[in-house]
């Protein structure tokens, strides 16, 4: 068990990558797919579930979604846009999901402000825009 934990440990540094490029991805996919799917769809959903400003947050949801996820999959901006979709994920809780409970509809929501929360906390990573241009200078946390 050793030996593992000392192998997975040389690839830490790589840990947050990992965590934004799948995240990411996770955003890009749903935020192209409020607008496939008709963003006025979404701005009827968003207003009968009491979110403010339906026509201006929809398609301002998508966008978010769309640009922070792409931001995220590359490692730019990484903890702002991490802490961005925070908010984001955050308000789909609030507005949308919390009458279903935490079992019920909110749980994936949490897993993903867990993984955003850990990418803003840790950085990130190795294989990141951030990294490449020194944007952000404490991304070395995972392998102290």
């Amino acid at each position: 068990m050793n030996s593992l934990n000392k192998s997975l440990a040389n690839f830490a540094p790589y840990g947050p990558t990992v965590i934004r490029v799948i995240i990411g991805a996770l955003f890009v996919l749903h935020g192209i797919d409020k607008f496939s799917g008709g963003i006025s769809g979404v701005e009827g959903f968003f207003a009968e579930n009491g979110v403010p400003a339906a026509g201006l947050s929809a398609p301002l949801t998508a966008v978010l979604e769309i640009v922070l996820g792409a931001t995220l999959i590359a490692g730019f901006f990484t903890r702002v846009s991490a802490l961005v979709l925070t908010v984001v994920i955050a308000g789909a809780i609030v507005f949308v999901k919390a009458d279903g409970g935490i079992l019920g509809s909110a749980e994936l929501d949490l897993a993903y402000i867990a993984g955003l929360l850990g990418v803003a906390l840790l950085g990130p990573g190795k294989l990141s825009v951030d990294e490449a241009i020194k944007t952000d200078t404490s991304t070395n946390l995972v392998a102290a």
